[in-house]
Order: C-alpha cells, then structure tokens, then sequence
C-alpha cells in the first residue's frame, strides 16, 4: 500500500506492507486523515510522537471496516469509523478497538477525521484533569487549531460562564467566537493578561487548557485565578522557559501536565469511554465541528505538512488517500 513513512527529510510516499490487525484491532480503509502538530516532528523521525524511520506517520483518520479482530464485538466489516490511532498516513490503518468510534449517521469522512484526537484530549483535559465544573471561567490557548476549537465548543457544552480564547493572527482570532470564545486575545501583546482579569472581574480564569507553554506560561498564571488549575497539553511556543516559582505558589495553581504518549491502551480506551458519556449526544447533533481549511492528495502529504508548519491555517489540514 502507499503510505507517508517517516524519513530524515520529513514525511514520504513509499510502498509499504498493509498491516494486519491484532485480535484487538479493525483494518480500515481510510478515506479521510486529519493532520497533527506532532506529525511534523514523527515525519523526520522524532519517535516521542510516534513513527520511526520508514513507518507510516500520523494518528487520527476516518475510513471503513475491512476487517476485526477475534476479541473485537462492538464492530463490524462495514462500518464507518473515526480513529486516533498511529499509522494514518497511508491507504490502510490498524486501530485498537477502543481507539475506535462509529461515525454518526449523516457526517461525513472528512468532518469525523477532524474529531477523535481533539475530542478524547480536549475532553481529558477540562473535565478529567482540568476539573472543570460549570459556571467557571475557561481558557483555551492556541484556539484556532483544530484541537483548540475543539477545546472551545467542549468548554462552552460542559457549562462554563466565560469562554477565552488565544491566537497571534488576528483574521483567525476574529473567528473564534464563532466557536464558542465569549472573548479572544492576543498573547503577543503584553496586556492580554489584564484583558482576561478584566473580563473576569479581576479574578481571572480558574481553567486553562495550555497549547504554548514556552515564554506565555507565566503570564498565563497571571490570567489565572487563586487556586486555579492549568493544564499543559502542547507546547506549540516552547519547550522551554522561566517559571515564576512565586506567582505560582502564591496563587496555589495547580499545574497538570498530561500526553498521550506514555498512556497504556487501556488508560486511553477509558478516556473515550468518559468522553463519550458527556459528549456523544452533542457529536450526534453536530454541535461540535471543525472547520477544514485544506485538503491535499495523500501523494502530497509533504505539501500539507508545509502548509501546517507554516502556521497559518484555521481548523484542521486532511489528506484523502
């Protein structure tokens, strides 16, 4: 089959053995792959996010059931599925069944191919880490990715009375709102911690789901309240930067770093299983969506991965094998 592997130059087209599933797995054709900034770094062969050296890139996909797995119940050959499983760079993936969702009647391939990834970590992050009770104040930063505007829709279902969101690029910020943001910043300008205090009568949010790190982290501490929680998710402005020791221990944040990448299958199968008990119901109803701001050829994945690096877009980036 052809597949997008990991090489030293970034992500290329090769032939490579179909995979075969274990008896915990489905075999999917896929229609549909939505790219993910970690794909950037397994393209040239950061194996922390995922492939090696000639082996498919990519974690989340929407496609069709070829085949399942003898311990596999809740699907059959036939059906139609969103998957945040590695390998999606290519014409066929495995999935562990509990990676795995039906795609609702009426949604297409490519709008479920956005979902899986920011559904199970947005989801995780506010109300599992996050703690997240209604009535509270949120804040998503970098919002106008495709896991952000997730993050945004969830926040605003779950019952939070203020919704903030955060882009440097004034033409996405703009659109934010459309998703969920009651109010949306600017972490390039000094002030935007005072907006936030602002918006929140001086208290400031008492949530963060935090994409940036880097430099903004101690302002985003300022942005948030007494006893407030901050959970780390991305660090799309850097791995690493001073830490205001004081701020934090005066305001007792709580500071909750969480990734995928060290889960067991059976922690990640869970958090689908919590996610879909809050959110299934909205998914079905189309209340949560993301925009698709481009779609290229899989035979051009290098171009989408380009396109991503170059951090321009709004929603999600899809290949169609």
């Amino acid at each position: 089959m052809k597949a997008g592997v990991a090489s030293p130059q970034g992500v290329a087209i090769q032939d490579v053995p179909q995979p075969k599933p274990k008896p915990t797995d489905i075999l999917v054709k896929i229609k549909a792959i939505a790219l993910n900034r970690a794909d950037l770094g397994s393209a040239r062969g950061d194996t922390s996010h995922g492939a090696a050296a000639g082996k498919p890139v990519g974690s989340e996909f929407s496609g069709e059931v070829l085949e399942v797995g003898s311990e596999v119940h809740d699907f059959k050959v036939g059906d139609r599925v969103m998957c945040h499983s590695p390998g999606s760079h290519a014409e066929y993936a495995v999935s562990d069944y509990g990676r795995a969702m039906k795609i609702p009647d009426g949604m297409g391939f490519e709008q479920a191919a956005t979902l899986p990834i920011g559904l199970n970590t947005l989801h995780n992050a506010l109300v599992t880490a996050g703690r997240m009770k209604a009535g509270e104040a949120v804040m998503v930063q970098g919002a106008s990715s495709g896991v952000g505007i997730i993050g945004l829709q969830i926040a605003k279902l779950m019952g939070a009375k203020l919704v903030v969101g955060t882009s440097t690029n004034e033409t996405r910020r703009a659109r934010l709102k459309e998703f969920g943001a009651d109010l949306a910043v600017d972490t390039r300008d000094p002030k935007w911690p005072q907006q936030v205090l602002d918006a929140t009568g001086g208290k400031g949010v008492n949530l963060t789901v935090d994409m940036l790190s880097g430099p903004t982290v101690s302002q985003t501490m300022e942005a948030t309240a007494l006893l407030g929680r901050i959970v780390n998710i991305g660090r799309l402005a850097g791995m690493k930067a001073e830490f205001d020791f004081d701020l934090h221990a005066r305001k007792r944040i709580d500071y909750i770093g969480v990734t995928f990448r060290t889960r067991t299958v059976e922690e990640v199968r869970d958090i689908l299983v919590k996610m879909r008990s809050d959110l299934w119901d909205d998914v079905k109803a189309g209340r949560i969506r993301v925009p698709i701001d481009k779609t290229y050829p899989l035979a051009e994945a290098r171009a989408g991965h380009e396109h991503m690096r170059a951090n321009q877009h709004f929603g999600k980036i899809l290949l169609i094998p």
